[in-house]
């Protein structure tokens, strides 16, 4: 298999799924600038460059979709999106059951989320959880590339608007990616690292961290298991209560801020379903309830480390 970043497979599963579907298209900031080859090869009709203006980007790709067009739009960074949440939520999120399911608002929205270039608190915010929760609205975050284009792929197949995050720290680090056909099916967690003596459920940047703890607490004797969620919504439940059912641990790792985040549910959904599986509380690491530093040594500490990780499933076997 090629080894590719998550830069390359996302440019090459949009011009894999333009060439398969005339009515894909994709606009936004710096998109025609930084895709030259896609400009090439399908012109400014289907590549086309914006300004600054994301409300306006998304009530455009809003409407594209609500005509027929299968529009992928990128926003740059995450915290932009807030300019586009009327659009985004009140509009693509819901105007699907508003039409009594008449039409179809196939959308996909490309976001650049996390810690990883000290670009600091206004271009760096994991708000993912504000769409997890916004109704109608499908919310993917790969961890690697491979990831990328299979669940990039399947969300511009589907029928309904799909918030796309991107791990900046993730962007240009390399691995293998299947070439040809690759899909995900959306909701689909992937099982990591198998293990009897505790559940690590992770998504994005933290997912390689909590591969990390779990090969340094292999070496004392616990046996973790690694489920990378990879879809928040819809959320692979099967996949975590059978593990959870397994081990009888969870620990819930993210870099979001820890309060109301999606730790707090999928706490609640062990609590809920599995309850008489846990042999321990679940534990929740998230970010700090505090915008991102500048700073990049500070950012660094702003997600769970894997040495956090580690020392909080050792405080449950205590």
């Amino acid at each position: 298999m090629p080894i590719q970043t998550p830069y390359e497979t996302i440019a090459a599963a949009i011009a894999e799924e333009m060439r398969r579907d005339p009515t894909v298209l994709m606009f936004g900031e710096g998109v025609a600038t930084k895709r030259h080859d896609l400009l090439s090869e399908f012109g400014s009709a289907r590549i086309r460059n914006t300004p600054l203006a994301e409300a306006i980007i998304a009530g455009t790709a809003v409407g594209a979709a609500a005509s027929g067009l299968r529009p992928v739009i990128d926003l740059l960074f995450a915290p932009f999106l807030c300019y586009a949440m009327d659009p985004l939520v009140n509009s693509a999120g819901k105007l699907r059951f508003l039409s009594g399911g008449q039409f179809s608002f196939p959308l996909v929205t490309l976001a650049m989320t996390g810690s990883g270039w000290g670009v600091g608190a206004q271009h760096n915010h994991n708000n993912e959880a504000w769409f997890v929760h916004s109704p109608g609205i499908k919310v993917v975050m790969p961890s690697n590339a491979a990831d990328c284009k299979g669940l990039l792929k399947a969300a511009i197949r589907d029928d309904n608007p799909v918030l796309f995050f991107i791990d900046l720290a993730l962007l240009h680090q390399p691995g293998e990616v299947p070439e040809g056909e690759h899909l995900l099916a959306l909701g689909t967690a992937a099982t990591l690292r198998s293990g009897t003596d505790v559940t690590l459920v992770s998504y994005g940047k933290t997912v390689g961290n909590c591969l990390a703890a779990a090969t340094t607490l292999a070496t004392i004797g616990i046996a973790a298991e690694v489920i990378d969620l990879r879809s928040l919504k819809p959320l692979d439940e099967d996949a975590i209560l059978a593990s959870v059912r397994k081990t009888g641990r969870l620990v819930v790792v993210h870099e979001a801020a820890r309060m109301a985040g999606l730790g707090a549910e999928i706490a609640a959904l062990a609590a809920e379903k599995a309850f008489a599986a846990l042999r321990a509380p679940v534990l929740r690491l998230g970010g700090p309830d505090a915008p991102a530093a500048a700073s990049f040594p500070l950012e660094q500490a702003y997600a769970p480390s894997a040495a956090a990780i580690g020392a909080a499933v050792q405080s449950l076997f205590r």
